[in-house]
């Protein structure tokens, strides 16, 4: 069977490279800012201190005093914030 003329103007048949990529490209985008790390980590570092101060502590300082089981609301709160904010570390 006789081949087809092939011109400059046609295009590439489907399954043949046409000089276009396809494996995937890494973009670096500068990674995480200084300042969201300092955040994320003095969120998990100050919720762990108030947990560890209500434990140690609580009953002696009257502003845990009055705040009774809410401090460990707090202080996982705190913790949670900080976890949370893990997801966007790169």
């Amino acid at each position: 069977m006789p081949k087809a003329k092939i011109t400059s103007n046609s295009t590439a048949p489907l399954g043949t490279t046409s000089g276009v990529s396809r494996t995937p490209v890494k973009i670096n985008s500068g990674g995480t800012p200084k300042w969201y790390l300092a955040i994320m980590f003095l969120f998990m570092i100050v919720g762990l201190a108030w947990l560890i101060i209500n434990y140690l502590a609580g009953p002696s300082i009257p502003v845990m005093m009055e705040l009774g089981p809410w401090n460990y609301a707090i202080g996982f709160g705190l913790f949670l914030i900080g976890l949370l904010m893990t997801m966007g570390w790169r």
